[in-house]
């Protein structure tokens, strides 16, 4: 008798309670076309401001507000068909939808193109003066203050048109990843722990690196990476490409290098990257440390890199329902105050989570939103610790969004990448904290550390060896070196030799793992994970120490804030300084604890 293999139900059979409620940007699909044909006749109106800039301060206010108001209705109208792409990737009419907004996009930028080369050829006094003479223009303040600083990078006004209309070119990388990682990629089906036969998908592959059964880590691993190894040429292309890209744009803009465009942009010195490589280096020996008590507790011979996922106490392996992952959610953050919760109760009252997997759904789990929407979170729920850290994650970055959205213009109601991860990492502190202090079972707080160690581990340790692998590819495509699959499976083998140490074997197989890492087509994207990170342990012990002035000085100057200022004064303002080493060291003292309280409670 054959087994049943298990398959993920379509979108159209998933429970509405446990979708999104995406109908509150656009009721209906037709409503979205309505906007869209709309919007294809304002684009080419957003040009008639040009060559009149400087003429008035009346003008260039106007020009602005026009501008800018038609963005925000593309952003709406992007955002929109984004989630619906992405609730199902293999649907050709939202694929179609999204594929639309996107030309209009470019079609924006395009006729929009003009306005930072006209600004910035305005004399400066000038322009100031315009300040000075318009209320409503001295919001822009901090804006133009911005903009100057990329005065000797920006191009004529007719270059800067060739350059908006050749980014559907050069996005060619990152597209093409994504409909081979999502939609056509296919692995393997492999036999389960119960003796299910079972698709692997993206979403549930961690799920069989987190098994007990060694031989269901191994075939899962095993599986993944020989798809991948499979694809290695094309996979290799795209991301050459994106590489390529990246340095393109940077030395046409006069920039030293793709690094110095991508931190440029938020006035974030060179050295923060240096320093966070280096400082994580020095401390690799403790990294080590723990791969070692890791192969001790699971008594192996010799640990792979499919052992490193896996929990240390089987026997304490602690799941976790959706449900009961939402109230402990809410219960860890009461120590962010009332307003804080608000937020976040509102989120789950009305639907801004996107819960579980169904086929074609894009894999992974983020948060995003658009100026004026609801910031919805993507999840691909199964019950497990990881995914109940997952949410309040996503949560933090919704909350900074929404908080953003509503304190902040249109032009400061984002916030750079340099700081996006700082909110969520600091609600996984703090959530962390909750959940050790509630925690009287040691083996279930043994759990708990490993997990806080296994965080840290992936979101510190291993990006950073990611921004290294990011950083010399983008330097081997800089000196004229091909990017064949061979060269970068080279750099990203020795990289996992160096940060995962001596007790673990890494493996040919471990060198192809790059190819399945979507953040590498991203300019300059992964580091920032380790300085939000380190930023947000910092922050989390100050509002568990200090409690509530803290928590409000932490939601007013950072949560509130968007891009009013720059990052690294945004977070200075909550009491972090992310140019020294001292967040970066921080964080790698909470490690070293948490680790000596584990090695105390195995020994």
């Amino acid at each position: 008798m054959s087994k049943e293999v298990k398959k993920l139900p379509k979108r159209s059979e998933v429970k509405v309670e446990d979708t999104w409620r995406v109908e509150d940007i656009f009721a209906t699909d037709e409503l979205w076309e309505v906007e869209l044909a709309e919007l294809k006749e304002l684009v080419p109106t957003v040009g008639q401001f040009a060559g009149k800039l400087g003429e008035s301060a009346e003008t260039l206010l106007q020009a602005l507000k026009h501008v800018y108001g038609v963005d925000e209705r593309i952003g709406r109208l992007y955002f929109y068909s984004n989630l619906r792409s992405d609730q199902d990737t293999a649907n050709s009419f939202h694929q179609s939808q999204n594929m639309r907004a996107t030309t209009l996009y470019s079609e924006f930028r395009a006729a929009a193109s003009y306005i930072d080369p006209e600004l910035l050829a305005i004399d400066e006094d000038k322009l100031n003066g315009f300040i000075e003479s318009n209320d409503e223009l001295k919001v822009y303040a901090h804006y133009f203050e911005k903009l100057l600083l990329t005065k000797p990078h920006t191009l004529s006004a007719e270059q800067e048109v060739m350059l908006a209309q050749v980014t559907d070119v050069t996005n060619t990388g990152i597209n093409a990843f994504g409909m081979l990682n999502n939609a056509d990629l296919k692995f393997p089906i492999i036999e389960d722990e119960k003796g299910n036969l079972v698709e692997i998908t993206h979403g549930n592959y961690i799920q069989f690196l987190e098994s007990t059964n060694r031989d269901v880590r191994k075939r899962a691993a095993e599986a993944v990476t020989s798809t991948y190894q499979s694809y290695k040429n094309t996979f290799a292309s795209t991301l050459a490409g994106a590489v390529k890209s990246d340095n393109f744009f940077a030395k046409v803009r006069n920039y030293d290098s793709a690094r110095h465009a991508a931190m440029s942009q938020n006035n974030i010195p060179e050295s923060v990257h240096d320093q966070l490589v280096e400082t994580v280096n020095e401390n690799l020996h403790l990294v080590h440390r723990y791969m070692k008590l890791r192969k001790k507790m699971l008594k192996l011979d010799e640990m792979y890199g499919y052992d490193l996922m896996t929990p240390l106490l089987p026997e304490s392996k602690m799941t976790i329902t959706y449900e009961e992952s939402v109230e402990l959610v809410k219960e860890s953050l009461k120590v962010m105050g009332t307003e804080y919760i608000a937020v976040v109760e509102e989120g789950f009252a009305e639907r801004w989570v996107d819960v579980y997997e169904n086929e074609g759904k894009r894999s992974g789990a983020y948060s995003s939103g658009s100026y004026g929407t609801a910031p919805y979170i993507l999840m691909n729920w199964t019950d497990t610790i990881d995914n109940l850290f997952t949410l309040t994650h996503e949560f933090g970055h919704s909350v900074h969004s929404y908080l953003s959205h509503k304190y902040q213009p249109y032009i400061y109601g984002g916030y750079s990448i340099f700081v996006a991860e700082v909110a969520s990492t600091c609600n996984e502190a703090l959530l962390n904290h909750y959940m050790l202090e509630k925690t009287t079972n040691q083996n279930d707080r043994l759990y708990l550390l490993n997990n806080f160690l296994d965080g840290f581990h992936g979101t510190v340790v291993r990006q950073v060896m990611f921004a290294e692998f990011e950083h010399k590819i983008h330097q081997m495509a800089q000196n004229g070196e091909a990017l064949t699959p061979d060269a970068m499976s080279a750099v990203y083998f020795e990289l996992n030799k160096k940060y995962l140490g001596p007790d673990v074997i890494v493996t040919e197989e471990t060198a192809i793992q790059w190819a399945r890492i979507p953040h590498f087509y991203y300019n300059y994207y992964v580091y920032q994970y380790a300085t939000g990170y380190a930023a947000a342990q910092a922050l989390s012990k100050l509002i568990l120490e200090e409690g509530a002035p803290a928590a409000e000085r932490y939601i007013t100057e950072f949560l509130k804030a968007g891009n009013s200022d720059y990052p690294i004064e945004v977070l200075k303002k909550a009491g972090v300084d992310m140019t020294s080493k001292a967040p970066i060291e921080g964080a790698f003292k909470v490690f070293e604890q948490y680790l000596e309280q584990m090695e105390t409670l195995v020994d």
